[in-house]
């Protein structure tokens, strides 16, 4: 168990008592913090959103279903990965939830490793996500700091120019641009041009 798997929140929405419990011991055993709702109106009145969380939905319970809370989750823009607990007889209404953008699905009675693992991956992919936004955000911030003829330089050596064409292009001399290229290099903080490039891909990339 990584520390970030700690800081990820498992929601159970189970009309079930028996099979919240189980699932919540069977978390929290493994480090993760879990809360357990008794239907999908409990969990949209009380579940916090605001931090990393992975949904365990129990297909069929009274009033709404755990299909139509993840249909509403996604028109409110909170997009959670959802883990369906569901009887063979649901398996279709499983495998179309899967085509809208559902984690996974496990039959009932689930094995306690097959639904670990499946929390396992969604933390990991977060994790990897979380990751490539900061990285992003440190990228934009770099050269938000760049003047606007060090941005000139940057873009022309990122396609591949060599400092003399640069020179040539902006009508200035070589050591000019040699030193523009420097400052570029020292703000974005890269040692080669691999890394400048790299860079550059990752503040324009989307995420």
């Amino acid at each position: 168990m990584s520390e970030q798997a700690l800081d990820v929140v498992i929601y159970v929405v189970d009309d079930d008592e028996a099979v919240r419990g189980s699932i919540s011991f069977l978390m929290k055993a493994n480090g993760y913090r879990c809360q357990t709702f008794v239907d999908a109106q409990d969990f949209l009145a009380n579940a916090t959103l605001t931090k990393p969380a992975v949904g365990i939905f129990d297909i069929r319970m009274p009033g709404m279903s755990g299909l139509e809370l993840f249909d509403e989750l996604k028109a409110r823009d909170q997009l959670l990965p959802v883990v369906f607990v569901t009887g063979h007889g649901d398996v279709p209404m499983a495998v179309e939830a899967i085509k809208n953008g559902a984690l996974d699905f496990i039959l009932k009675p689930f094995d306690d490793q097959e639904l670990l693992s499946h929390i396992e991956d969604a933390v990991e992919s977060m994790t990897a996500s979380r990751e490539r936004q900061v990285l992003k955000e440190t990228a934009l911030e770099r050269l938000s700091k760049l003047t606007d003829r060090e941005s000139q330089v940057m873009e022309m050596v990122v396609a591949g120019n060599a400092n003399k064409v640069i020179a040539y292009d902006l009508e200035v001399s070589q050591r000019t641009v040699e030193i523009h290229r420097a400052n570029v290099m020292q703000k974005m903080g890269c040692r080669s041009l691999a890394q400048l490039v790299r860079m550059v891909m990752i503040a324009r990339s989307e995420i």
